[in-house]
C-alpha cells in the first residue's frame, strides 16, 4: 500500500490524480473493449449460433441497464461509505469471473444470468467509482481529467476487431475465457492505484493548496466569474430542475448510444451487406475519434460553457443517427461514424464535470446513483426499440429515425439545465422573500 511519504515525493514530480487517471483509462479498455463495445460483435455470433433473436439479445443488453440503474443510489452510497478502490475491486472480481462463466453457457437463461453477474461486476468496477474519484482528486483541470480518463471508452473500442479476429478463429468460448483471465491479472492491480480523497494523503485537488490559489473561476453563459464550487447534498439536488434535465438529457442521449452499440455491427453486416471485419473498423473509427472528442470536450469543458456544448453534442448526435438510417453507401456511414463519435466524445466528460459543477463534489457519487435511476430508462429502451422494430419491420430504418428525432428533442434538456442556487444562497433568498422566516418544503 502507498504511504503518505510515498505520495508527497510523487507530488514532486507527477500529481497523484494523473495516476488515477491512468487507472481509470486501463480499467475502462477492459469492461467496454471486452465486451460492452463488442457485444453487437458477441450478437452476431451467438445468432449464428443459438438461432436467438435480435430482440432476445436486446433484452440481455437493456437488462444491465435496469440493473444499473436499480443499483445507482446503492452504489453511490457504497462509494461514499467505502471508497471507489473497495468497490471497484469486488466489481472486477465479478467482472473477470463472469467471463469464465460465459464461456460455459448454452440456453438462454444461462446466458441472462451470467451477463447480469458481469453487468454487475461492470458497473461496480466502471465509470461510476472512477469518475467519483476523479471529482474528488481534480477542481479546475477536471474537464481535462475526465476527458482524458474517458478515453479508455474510445480505447476499448479499438480492440473490438481484435475481438471479432477471435470470435473468427477459436471461437467465442475460448475468447471469453482469454477475456476473463486479462480482466483479472490486469483490472485487480489497476484498481490499487485507484484512491478516494487526496486529503486523506495530504494533497489538495489539482495538487494546489487552497491558500495559495487564488479564487477560483467558474465558466458561465456570461463568461468567467468568480465562485466558489456549490455543496449539494443528493436530497437538496433532487428538488433542482437542474438535476432533473441533467438527467433527462443523458438518458435521451445514452437510449440512442446504447441502440448502436448493440446494433450497429448487425445493421452493417445483414443490411449495408459490410463483412464482420469490415463492421468492426467502422466501430474503430467511430471509437478512434471518440478518443479525439474526448481530449478535446475536456480541453473545452475547462475553458468554455458546458450547457451549449452539451447541446451541440446532442444535435450532432441526432443528425448522425438519421444519416446512418438512410444510409446508402461508404460516404453516409463515414459521415455517421465521424459525428457520432466526436459527439460522444466531446459529451461525455462534460456531462459528468457539468453535473459536479452544479451540485459539488461532497455527495456527487449518490447524485450520480439517483441521477442513474433515471438514465437507465435510456439505456434499456435504445437497443429493445431498435430491435424490436428490426424484428417487425426487416431492417433498423424506422427504428433509427425515432432514435435520431428523440436525440434532437433531447438537446431541449441541457438548453434549459441551468445550474442550480447553491443551498445556503436559496435559504438566503427565501428568508428575504418570507420576512425572517425560513420557507420550508
Amino acid at each position: 500500500m502507498l504511504k503518505v511519504e510515498e505520495l508527497r515525493q510523487r507530488r514532486q514530480s507527477i500529481f497523484y490524480g494523473w495516476w488515477i487517471v491512468g487507472a481509470g483509462i486501463g480499467i475502462q479498455v477492459l469492461l467496454t473493449g471486452l465486451m460492452m463495445q463488442a457485444f453487437g460483435v458477441y450478437v452476431s455470433v451467438l445468432q449464428a449460433d443459438f438461432g436467438w433473436s435480435k430482440t432476445a439479445l436486446s433484452a440481455a443488453f437493456s437488462m444491465q441497464r435496469v440493473e444499473s440503474g436499480i443499483l445507482g443510489p446503492i452504489q453511490g452510497w457504497m462509494l461514499t461509505r467505502f471508497g471507489p478502490r473497495k468497490v471497484m475491486r469486488v466489481g472486477i472480481l465479478m467482472f473477470g469471473v463472469g467471463f469464465l462463466l460465459f464461456s460455459r453457457i448454452d440456453s438462454l437463461v444461462e446466458f441472462y444470468v451470467v451477463f447480469l453477474i458481469m453487468a454487475v461486476g461492470a458497473s461496480l468496477g466502471g465509470f461510476m467509482a472512477v469518475i467519483t474519484a476523479l471529482v474528488n482528486w481534480f477542481d479546475r483541470k477536471r474537464s481535462t481529467a475526465m476527458g482524458i480518463a474517458y478515453t479508455g471508452l474510445s480505447i476499448g473500442g479499438l480492440i473490438v476487431p481484435l475481438v471479432a479476429y477471435s470470435l473468427d478463429t477459436v471461437g467465442w468460448r475460448t475468447t471469453a475465457v482469454i477475456s476473463g483471465v486479462l480482466v483479472l491479472s490486469l483490472g485487480l492491480p489497476l484498481t490499487q492505484v485507484v484512491r478516494t480523497r487526496p486529503e486523506d494523503y495530504g494533497e489538495y485537488p489539482d495538487g494546489i493548496d487552497p491558500a495559495s490559489r487564488p479564487a477560483r473561476r467558474v465558466a458561465s453563459s456570461d463568461g468567467a466569474a468568480d465562485a466558489p464550487e456549490p455543496q449539494f447534498t443528493a436530497r437538496e439536488a433532487l428538488r433542482t430542475r437542474a438535476f432533473w434535465f441533467i438527467s433527462l438529457g443523458h438518458g435521451f442521449a445514452v437510449l440512442m448510444v446504447s441502440a448502436i452499440m448493440v446494433h450497429l455491427v448487425v445493421n452493417l453486416n445483414e443490411e449495408l451487406g459490410y463483412s464482420l471485419q469490415t463492421a468492426a473498423l467502422v466501430v474503430a473509427l467511430m471509437t478512434g475519434l471518440q478518443t479525439v472528442g474526448q481530449v478535446a470536450g475536456g480541453f473545452l469543458g475547462d475553458r468554455m460553457n458546458k450547457q451549449a456544448i452539451l447541446t451541440v453534442t446532442m444535435l450532432g448526435h441526432g443528425i448522425a443517427i438519421i444519416v446512418l438510417a438512410f444510409a446508402t453507401n461508404v460516404a453516409m456511414v463515414l459521415f455517421f461514424a465521424i459525428v457520432h463519435g466526436i459527439a460522444w466524445g466531446v459529451r461525455g466528460p462534460i456531462l459528468h464535470s457539468y453535473r459536479a459543477e452544479c451540485f459539488g463534489r461532497e455527495s456527487f457519487a449518490q447524485v450520480l446513483g439517483f441521477s442513474s435511476m433515471i438514465v437507465m430508462f435510456g439505456m434499456m429502451s435504445g437497443p429493445l426499440v431498435a430491435g424490436f422494430l428490426a424484428d417487425r419491420t426487416g431492417d433498423y430504418q424506422l427504428g433509427f429515425t425515432i432514435l435520431g428525432v428523440i436525440a434532437l428533442l433531447g438537446s431541449l434538456f441541457f438548453a434549459f439545465a441551468t445550474k442550480p442556487t447553491p443551498p445556503g444562497e436559496a435559504e438566503d433568498e427565501r428568508v428575504a422573500v418570507t420576512g425572517g422566516i425560513p420557507a420550508r418544503f
